[in-house]
């Protein structure tokens, strides 16, 4: 008999790994203050992922216990609770993976000591021993295989009839035809926008008053994270809707807010984020591309790069420099640039404006686009608000919604992942048995499943803040930190599962693990979200 988790043996759990990450955070503020942050960076960050893991396993204490006081916890809840605990204290104590080849270890924060107290607290000890056991993720799998998976309603007569209308959308309008979608390289087609548009996709948190739904974002993960697990492209189309809806909303005029606000709801218009540049990265202090006023409007000259869905769009969220005299950020302002819709013989028709593709390996269903400007005019109204200087500030307003829906998207991901692995090893046959009943398979598989659900709650649990009305940039940060390293993993084991297989291209997982990998990089790589969350954390600010 596999022991189950106890709700009060994780709650301790929790407050013994929440004093590991106090004293952690001690440790390498000592470090940071003898020196700086950017020269203690494999502290700093280490110490973000800590924080990270912490609050995973809160978000998943809360998930269970809500589960149980509702009387509708299945027995893989409690499995997959204990299984992810046990490994992830143990990863906090022995070595808590950064990347493919960085490994933070006690050690490298000073804390060594507060590391063997932690393991020195009983309910931590035998979540270590106990939970991530070969037993623990045999059962799983048996309850999984059996119809018995780990759950995902919210009990809410919202939430759970939203996932359900998103997920028979995806399952017969999305999955049959994504993968020939990202071998061809072909944009969605126009019919699945407007699809997409009728089912408020692109409304989800813009106002009712303005047209659209009005609710928050934990309905627009549900939302993204179904789609996603379609496909990563139709996930993120909603992406710029969500960026142009909230710069709109938040710093908007109320003529803005009523001319573009309804369009973008309805899906009559595609806006896009024109924000990077060639040579700038995450550095946009250094942006360079120039509006200067005119008696036209805004003369707009520079060069933009990796801009998704550019040739397809309407409007443009376009950052540029003003004020030239400014130095940094205080001269950056956000413009709303209208632009004709782009067809495949004349992608880019504006004046001024031209465009080349960037060929990506996935992530597809979109484009990517390098642009050109060259004196292209955009109306004297263009400027959000009104007001010059404040475009970076009301750009750092959305970035909370944005990581968080692109931790939404990872999620997708990941559950796909598993979806495909789980299906391939049921099915492959290989010395008489399928290959789901190779234990090194069927741990695979475990442990994509219960990495889904810890990324999956930390996402909704940043998302509950943001809608609570609380700054959340650190969560975030964790959310999308945490949930795009499990889509990563969960493709890389995924495609393992199917061996040879699945690196032909006709296999859908071959396409997984390509759109896996960005979500390491956009909206912020994953060292600019550990920055965010160890800058934060280090000054105390929540």
């Amino acid at each position: 008999m596999v022991e189950t988790a106890s709700i009060d043996q994780l709650r301790q759990a929790v407050t013994a790994a929440q004093g590991y990450a106090l004293a952690a955070r001690d440790a390498v503020r000592a470090r940071v203050k003898a020196s700086s942050i950017d020269a203690e960076q494999h502290a700093a960050h280490g110490y973000a992922w800590v924080e990270t893991s912490v609050a995973t396993l809160d978000a998943v204490a809360d998930w269970l216990a809500r589960l149980d006081a509702n009387s509708t916890a299945r027995p893989a809840d409690h499995l997959a609770a204990r299984i992810g605990f046990g490994e992830t204290l143990a990863q906090l104590i022995g070595g808590l993976p950064m990347g493919q080849n960085e490994i933070l270890r006690p050690a490298a924060m000073d804390a060594q000591a507060a590391a063997l107290r932690l393991l020195d607290d009983p309910a931590v000890r035998h979540l270590i021993d106990t939970g991530n056991s070969v037993a623990a993720r045999a059962a799983l799998i048996d309850l999984i295989r059996s119809g018995d998976p780990i759950s995902e309603a919210f009990s809410d007569d919202l939430l759970d009839p939203i996932r359900d209308q998103y997920r028979r959308f995806t399952d017969t309008r999305i999955l049959p035809n994504a993968h020939q979608w990202h071998l061809s390289n072909a944009l969605i087609p126009d019919e699945i926008v407007r699809e997409m548009a009728a089912l408020g996709t692109f409304g989800v948190c813009i106002p009712e008053s303005f047209g659209g739904l009005g609710l928050g974002k934990l309905v627009m993960c549900v939302v993204t994270e179904e789609l996603s697990r379609g496909w990563i492209g139709a996930g993120s189309l909603g992406t710029r809707s969500e960026i142009a809806g909230e710069l709109i909303v938040l710093a908007g005029t109320e003529a803005q807010k009523t001319h573009w606000l309804p369009q973008i709801a309805s899906g009559a218009v595609l806006p896009t984020a024109v924000f990077t540049e060639p040579d700038t990265g995450s550095d946009m202090a250094s942006l360079a591309t120039r509006a200067v006023r005119t008696d036209d409007g805004w003369s707009i000259t520079g060069a933009k790069t990796w801009i998704t869905h550019a040739s397809r769009s309407d409007l443009m969220t376009l950052l540029a420099r003003t004020l030239p005299d400014e130095k940094g950020y205080a001269g950056l302002s956000m413009l709303l640039v209208p632009k004709p819709r782009g067809t495949d013989a004349d992608p880019f028709p504006a004046s001024g404006m031209t465009g080349s593709e960037i060929e990506v390996l996935g992530y597809r269903g979109m484009r990517e686009y390098t642009l050109q400007f060259e004196g292209m005019i955009a109306p004297e109204d263009a400027l959000l608000g009104g007001v010059e200087g404040q475009g970076f500030k009301q750009l750092m307003q959305t970035f909370e919604g944005a990581r968080i829906q692109t931790a939404a998207r990872a999620v997708g991901v990941a559950r796909r992942a598993f979806e495909l692995g789980f299906a391939y090893a049921t099915d492959r046959k290989q010395f008489g048995r399928p290959i789901l009943d190779f234990p090194r398979v069927a741990d695979k598989l475990a442990m994509m499943a219960v990495d889904t659900l810890f990324a999956r709650e930390l996402t909704y649990f940043a998302a509950r803040e943001k809608d609570a009305g609380k700054r959340c940039d650190i969560e975030a940060g964790m959310a999308k930190l945490h949930a795009a390293r499990i889509a990563w993993a969960n493709a890389d084991a995924a495609l393992q599962i199917h061996g040879g297989n699945g690196y032909a291209l006709e296999y859908e997982i071959s396409r997984v693990l390509c759109d896996a990998r960005i979500l390491n990089i956009f909206e912020g790589a994953a060292e600019i979200q550990a920055q965010v969350i160890a800058r934060g954390k280090l000054q105390d600010r929540n």
